[in-house]
């Protein structure tokens, strides 16, 4: 039985790049449903872009509108920003710096729901990589696993390990694009105890935001981690320490970019650190800056 062809798509929006790579022949469901899923990351950025004055999320937050008067979206967003917070016992806030900002939140909720889209349309095999986030959902091919690579840092043309598995999602926080950009709520200045953090999960809107609030923890992480359930990490200190947490491996290839075979919760040989996914071996082009200062992800 021959493969269905892959259908994909690059989207400049929320100042980064969106990639879909969906393995599916281009029914005219699917077509519409890819249409769909890019307006709906275009109306989030309308919604939600802290560099437009005229959208809900500032004028909420200047006290130009109330909560009532916004999108269901703003409250569901905010809401999932309360609740990630008490979970990480404030080191994740949608106020850094005393502004309204849940930037960190948006993009991974919003990449989620652009896949569930496709799925619901029939495209049960796809990726939707927001700024190299990524969801996947199902199988690049029969008998296949989606592999993601996670890039160094430092050295951005290498890897260090690589995710494998079906109907997972991956999120990395790190200073590889920004530098030291991501806020520790708690202490009020940047978090510089880890270089990069992964997190591995089955849903992008949980890793996602996780990942900002274990990369706020530093190596305090790695417990915090544990305790969470269907969510894995694997972090490189800004020393360049590794360390994952035990379920790890379940995802992993076998083995980083030196050939250490990976072991529970400790440290590996060598200096190398986790960013950037790279879905399926294929890099879908650069990402663009992104801008401002916000707790990050």
């Amino acid at each position: 039985m021959p493969e269905p062809d892959c259908l994909r798509h690059v989207e400049h929006v929320m100042g980064t790049v969106f990639s879909f790579d969906i393995r599916a022949d281009a029914t005219p469901g699917i077509v519409r449903a890819l249409a769909d899923a890019v307006a709906w990351l275009h109306h989030v950025d309308a919604v939600f872009s802290t560099y437009r004055p005229d959208s809900q999320i500032s004028r909420l937050g200047r006290g130009a509108t109330t909560l009532a008067e916004c999108d269901p979206e703003v409250g569901e967003v905010l809401g999932l920003c309360q609740d990630t917070s008490r979970l990480s016992g404030g080191r994740f806030t949608a106020h850094p710096g005393g502004r309204l900002d849940p930037s960190a939140m948006v993009k991974g909720w919003a990449v989620e729901r652009a896949s569930r889209m496709l799925y619901d349309a029939g495209a049960r095999h796809h990726t939707v990589n927001g700024g190299g986030d990524i969801q996947c959902r199902g199988r690049p091919a029969p008998g296949r696993s989606w592999r993601i690579g996670i890039a160094h840092p430092f050295h951005r043309d290498d890897l260090t390990t690589v995710v494998v598995g079906q109907d997972l999602a991956v999120a990395t926080s790190g200073t590889a694009e920004r530098g030291c950009h991501i806020i520790d709520p708690v202490t009020g200045g940047p978090a510089t105890g880890l270089a990069s953090i992964t997190l591995v999960g089955r849903h992008l809107t949980q890793v996602d935001v996780l990942a900002t609030a274990a990369f706020a923890m530093g190596d305090a992480a790695g417990a915090w981690v544990r305790s969470l359930e269907g969510v894995e990490a694997f972090a490189v200190t800004s020393g360049g320490r590794l360390w994952w947490t035990p379920g790890f491996a379940a995802y992993s290839s076998g083995s980083n970019a030196y050939g250490t075979g990976l072991a529970a919760y400790g440290p590996a040989r060598g200096d190398r650190a986790a960013h950037g996914p790279v879905a399926d071996g294929f890099r879908p082009g650069h990402l663009l800056p992104r801008h401002g200062r916000s707790q990050g992800d």
